[in-house]
């Protein structure tokens, strides 16, 4: 069976098939957050911290940390900051720094950036997920030959020149253009992890069915492992939690192994927990139970970060696993 395996400096993921669910955390990217934005270009990074003790507590398996930062009270005194290949570099240094001084998780390495792409493989301790290419010819001549040097996977979305198509048959195409130019660099199948692209249902009425129907015939003709921004499927709409919390196990039933979403809500990760048991991924349930217990002291009145970071050191305290590789 397909095994994607990533690494940290002490702990090894495998994305597979039969594997449970891979939960990548989302919540390091500034794009889209204006407050994080600004305290990253001041020097700040008290919500990166946060933010990554509390997706790996609520149940990440491993980071995405995402350097598209806009400066802009910088730019106005630099030019230099308009150009993200000037910013990213540093800026993915210095997160990827913060993070594993606080976290032993693999980490998903995202940008648009070459340059950031490659000062995230440096920085990055055991076997990271390098995050992206696509079917575009500039992008696959950038990025295959930094997924061929540092020996990591990476995840192949399926758009390519000629822009995100609707057409599902299309996408499949482009993603098995991917893993053949991937061949064509002695990339194995196995390290790339392709993201069929989601649709908003709001927007399209049959994205559901056509990402299910995509990702069996990615799993069954390609061989290959899937991730996916899961929240894509909600926007726009109200009530988001609860349609991703829907989608979700139905994507993992159609053979999807991983997703990029936030770990902290816990109706998701519910939704996935479940499942897991469900797809006998979780042997004798012992997971749900510990989950449950979180959920519980939900009820009781905390929030799902505070139940979650509670459990772990509970788990810590009493002698949780330790030291050497193993499984995350």
């Amino acid at each position: 069976m397909t095994r994607t395996v990533l690494e940290s400096k002490s702990k090894t993921v495998v994305i597979g098939f039969d594997e449970p669910f891979c939960v990548i955390g989302e919540r390091i990217n500034p794009t889209g957050r204006k407050k994080l934005a600004a305290e990253l270009e001041v020097g700040d990074f008290s919500t990166v911290e946060r933010d990554a003790l509390e997706q790996v507590a609520c149940g990440a398996m491993v980071l995405d940390v995402n350097s598209g930062a806009v400066f802009t009270n910088k730019m106005a005194e630099d030019p230099r900051y308009a150009d993200n290949n000037f910013v990213e570099p540093q800026l993915m240094s210095d997160l990827i720094a913060r993070v594993q001084a606080l976290v032993d998780v693999p980490l998903c390495i995202d940008s648009s950036v070459p340059g950031a792409l490659e000062r995230g493989l440096e920085m990055a301790e055991g076997r990271p997920l390098l995050n992206s290419v696509t079917g575009e010819e500039e992008r696959l001549e950038l990025v295959l030959p930094l997924v061929k040097k540092y020996n990591v996977p990476v995840v192949a979305i399926s758009n390519d020149d000629t822009g995100i198509s609707e057409d599902p048959d299309v996408r499949f195409a482009v993603a098995k253009k991917i893993v053949e130019r991937a061949a064509d660099f002695g990339i194995p199948a196995h390290d790339i992890v392709v993201d069929p692209l989601v649709m908003p249902i709001g927007a399209m009425a049959t994205a559901g069915h056509q990402v299910f129907t995509l990702v069996r015939r990615l799993r069954d003709e390609l061989g290959v492992n899937t991730t996916c921004g899961a929240s894509n499927i909600s926007f726009g709409l109200p009530n988001r939690h609860g349609i991703n919390a829907a989608f979700l196990p139905m994507a993992i039933g159609a053979g999807m192994t991983s997703a990029i979403m936030n770990p902290v809500r816990s109706v998701e990760m519910e939704a996935i927990h479940a499942a897991n048991m469900l797809m006998n991924h979780d042997p004798n349930g012992g997971t749900w139970i510990g989950f449950s217990r979180v959920l519980d002291a939900v009820k009781e009145g905390a929030t799902f970060a505070e139940a979650a970071q509670a459990a772990a050191a509970a788990g810590a305290r009493t002698g949780g696993r330790r030291g050497g590789r193993r499984r995350a």
